[in-house]
């Protein structure tokens, strides 16, 4: 076997672990025992986070188109597209990243300090409490809310927004997992995927959202592109900002937290470029 077969084929294992890991998509049996898991693995497959985002943003996108085709032309259909795309997602996804914002939620706002907050971070309880419930509720209604003001704008605005936003939401969570340590006991319950990402991991994570932004600007323009992930990548500072002060460490809550907040800004600054144009 040459050496560039051995690359490839170690690319779509690695792939395959991020689907089986981030998805509900089954992959077992005799191509389960091919892909193999051990933490090496889990820790390489961490780099095609984003390429498990081109299957969730087809998947959205899919789902909004057929839904807006197949239901009457009303003032609420881009509302009720937009539902039925997010509930596809969180069927695909198992709801991995909202669980992870709402676990973050709990634990910063069940405690006013650091040593507090990790403490909880720490308790193996999937219990969901008041700031959880509120950060999802939250989250939910803003982005259904931005998805409908897209479509009733633009179509094939939010077409490309939906593509970007979930494959770059999930390109900086790993650049936090870069910059921070991980913050926690070993055996905490969010503990990442990956103790550390190596900078080829990030070039690997940066190729595949290379081609959904290309299509991003293609479609909207390079104004749009520009207005989608400077928000995106503001949020995401202002989270390595909280996340840095409160927990001084990275968690696997916080990887979801990441995808969730800086998803949500893709679709603000979307909207903004529209209000603007």
């Amino acid at each position: 076997m040459s050496m560039a077969t051995a690359r490839a084929l170690g690319f779509v294992r690695h792939y395959l672990l991020a689907i089986q890991f981030f998805t509900r998509l089954p992959v077992t049996g005799p191509l389960a025992e091919w892909v193999g898991h051990n933490p090496a693995m889990l820790g390489a497959s961490a780099a095609h986070l984003p390429g498990v985002g081109w299957l969730v943003g087809v998947t959205a996108c899919a789902v909004f188109a057929l839904l807006s085709l197949l239901l009457p032309d009303t003032p609420l259909t881009p509302l009720a597209a937009a539902v039925g795309s997010t509930i596809a997602t969180v069927l695909l996804t198992g709801g991995f990243h909202e669980g992870g914002l709402a676990d973050m939620a709990d634990r910063l706002g069940g405690s006013p300090d650091q040593p507090g907050a990790l403490e909880i971070m720490e308790v193996k309880d999937s219990r969901l409490g008041t700031h959880g419930v509120l950060a999802l509720n939250l989250a939910l209604m803003t982005k259904l809310a931005l998805l409908a003001v897209l479509a009733s704008f633009s179509p094939p605005a939010v077409m490309a927004a939906l593509l970007g936003a979930h494959v770059l939401s999930r390109l900086w969570p790993l650049l936090l997992l870069r910059a921070l340590s991980q913050g926690g006991a070993t055996g905490a319950k969010g503990k990442p995927l990956a103790d550390r990402i190596e900078p080829w991991a990030l070039v690997i994570a940066l190729g595949w959202c290379l081609v959904p932004l290309a299509l991003v600007a293609f479609v909207q323009g390079l104004s749009f592109l520009a207005w989608t992930v400077g928000m995106s990548a503001m949020a995401t500072a202002a989270l390595w900002h909280l996340i840095r002060r409160r927990l001084r460490g990275f968690t696997g809550d916080c990887m979801g937290a990441t995808q969730q907040v800086s998803e949500i800004a893709f679709y603000l600054g979307a909207a903004a470029a529209l209000g603007g144009a």
